[in-house]
């Protein structure tokens, strides 16, 4: 009886499906094919909003030449920050798939502890501003039990909350209505007056610059040890240089006038944090798997109610922290603190960034994009001395565009995937 032998398949090659295309070998070709790829499959990345800024600085460089004049550009960074850090706790939130509705109204709160233990208490600035932090992380504790505990949905939990400490707050500023800061206290230093030296500016590019290639590197090491396609060493040096070129440039032109100023240069410093946060360690992968799939994510031993409660802390604290800037930028709280577009601004700004609604996906970086091209929207339509309802229609459109571009992106990713 003559034996059927049957033909051994040929070994399995482990294939990196996200870095496919970009051999040690390729360099720029590699890193141009993945580039096109990645577009062709639906994920556009930073593309649109880089598309989207130099649309709106053109447009409004034509229109008044002052919009990008060092000064103007050096305030709008500044003017960024508040809403900025709010809207990085937005991203924590959007990335598990859920909301947080109150940001404005616990940033609000947060700034009104701050003035009447600072000012009215007469307590050090350091413990005003750590109060409002804790009483931000309290309440973003409340939401997660909420959640976790009682199936309130966070749309639901976090509107009542909008209510209940926008309520809270006037409580707190009684019937003046307003209470100012010292001009001469640190806080308001710092949001007003404080700015890089020309010097420190570029030393800071410089480490920021050899920071992008060091880590790049190191990753590139770790990958080619676990067996998956790196980066060349050739082309972590190129971005090096193309980012020290980019940021100097930056930083010499601000310089023209008062400079970068250390608010926004603590912002950035905020968002890198995050960055690393969430891309390099266990709780980052875990976010972004609850975002994915809460139910697959519970079921491959993440404690998901343990993320959502370290989300929702972290965006209430980010919320606090954001409206003590914003009080110290204005040196002063009043009952129009955290209410007016701040809420929607700092959603938006997550959302144009490039976190999706849909939970899942989103980078710290969109916080600092998306907040950008709202502040770019705002001071260019006050450059041109138009009412602020053309501010609200023209960020409203940009908003529907970024998050039909998300939904576009959603159906390409699937149609790739099941080809």
């Amino acid at each position: 009886m003559t034996e059927i032998s049957t033909p051994t398949p040929p070994a399995r090659t482990d294939i990196d499906r996200a870095d496919e295309r970009l051999r040690d070998d390729a360099g720029v070709r590699g890193t141009l094919t993945a580039f096109t790829g990645r577009i062709r499959s639906g994920d556009l990345g930073v593309l649109p909003i880089i598309i989207g800024l130099v649309i709106i600085w053109t447009v409004f460089q034509a229109l008044n030449p002052i919009f990008l004049s060092s000064a103007n550009l050096g305030n709008l960074a500044v003017e960024c920050v508040s809403v900025g850090v709010i809207a990085l706790g937005v991203v924590c939130v959007l990335l598990v798939g859920q909301i947080d509705l109150s940001v404005g109204s616990v940033s609000g709160l947060s700034a009104a502890v701050t003035a009447v233990t600072f000012v009215n208490q007469r307590w050090p600035s350091w413990l005003a501003v750590l109060a409002a932090l804790a009483a931000g992380a309290v309440i973003g504790w409340l939401y997660s039990q909420l959640l976790t505990r009682f199936g309130v949905p966070s749309f639901v939990g976090t509107l009542a909350g909008l209510l209940g400490f926008l309520g809270l707050q006037l409580y707190l500023l009684g019937s003046k209505g307003a209470i100012n800061l010292p001009f001469d206290s640190q806080l308001v230093f710092f949001a007003q007056l404080a700015f890089v030296p020309a010097w420190l500016s570029y030393v800071l590019v410089v480490l920021a610059a050899a920071a992008v290639f060091f880590t790049g590197l190191a990753l590139a090491r770790e990958r080619r040890v676990a067996k998956l396609s790196a980066r060349s060493t050739s082309l972590l040096a190129l971005r090096s240089l193309a980012v020290l070129a980019g940021l100097g440039f930056a930083a010499w032109y601000l310089n023209q006038s008062r400079g970068v100023g250390w608010m926004f240069v603590a912002f950035v410093g905020l968002v890198l944090v995050f960055h690393y946060l969430l891309t390099r360690t266990g709780w980052g992968r875990s976010v972004y798997a609850v975002g994915g799939n809460a139910e697959a994510a519970r079921r491959t031993g993440i404690n998901v109610t343990r993320v959502y409660t370290s989300v929702f802390i972290l965006c209430s604290t980010l919320a606090a922290l954001g409206g003590v800037l914003a009080a110290a930028r204005l040196a002063a709280v009043n009952q129009a603190s955290g209410a007016g577009d701040v809420n929607l601004n700092a959603i938006a700004a997550a959302v144009i960034g490039g976190a999706s609604l849909f939970g899942g996906r989103g980078k710290a970086s969109a916080a600092l994009l998306g907040i950008i091209v709202i502040q770019s929207i705002s001071s260019g339509l006050t450059l041109l001395n138009l009412d602020s309802s053309f501010r609200f229609m023209v960020t409203g459109a940009v908003l529907a565009v970024a998050v039909s571009l998300d939904s576009l992106a959603r159906k390409s990713r699937a149609t790739h995937g099941a080809a």
